[in-house]
């Protein structure tokens, strides 16, 4: 590789990093090229892009971007065999590395994962980070804790109102 080959893939590495605030860095090394391949279709379905990288190159184009996105934690990661999943949904590579291994799978293994300046380190992590909730699932929860007030409130008014008609109509059929 040139140095302009390597300058060219270390801008497209920071741009890819600068616009995904989720990344995910794993070690899929032993895997088969049909694994792999089937990994990258399962990947491709949820929107997610993995790319195989040379640590350096990462590692240089995480260090140009700001400091204060937490990148340097990250940094140990870098060693080894390195693929990197780039992801709009913070979740999503997790649940998809979980359903690809199964129950006897052990590839891909996570190495590191950037969920918007938080870093989570080693594949112990998995499990936590497949069940964190993305945006769409937090916003959803918000709307509807914010929705059961007005709808208890609602409820009461109208089975109040019911009961006060029950009240009227029982008290004119008395009269009567």
């Amino acid at each position: 590789m040139t140095k302009t080959e390597k300058g060219a893939a270390i801008e497209q590495l920071k741009e890819r990093f600068e616009n995904n605030e989720f990344f995910y860095i794993a070690d899929a090394s032993t895997m088969t090229a049909e694994k792999t391949t089937e990994l990258r279709g399962m990947l491709f379905e949820k929107g997610i892009s993995m790319q195989v990288v040379k640590n350096t190159l990462a590692r240089k184009a995480l260090e140009a971007l700001p400091e204060e996105n937490n990148y340097s934690a990250v940094f140990d990661a870098l060693k080894g065999p390195t693929a990197i999943m780039f992801t709009e949904v913070a979740n999503a590579p997790a649940k998809v590395i979980k359903e690809f291994r199964g129950a006897d799978g052990e590839r891909p293994i996570l190495k590191a994962a950037y969920i918007a300046s938080s870093v989570y380190t080693g594949d112990e992590q998995l499990d936590a980070l497949a069940k964190l909730k993305s945006r769409e699932e937090m916003i959803s929860d918000v709307l509807t804790l914010l929705q059961s007030p007005m709808q208890n409130l609602l409820g009461a008014l109208n089975s109040g109102g019911s009961k006060i008609a029950g009240i009227l109509k029982t008290l004119e059929e008395r009269e009567a």
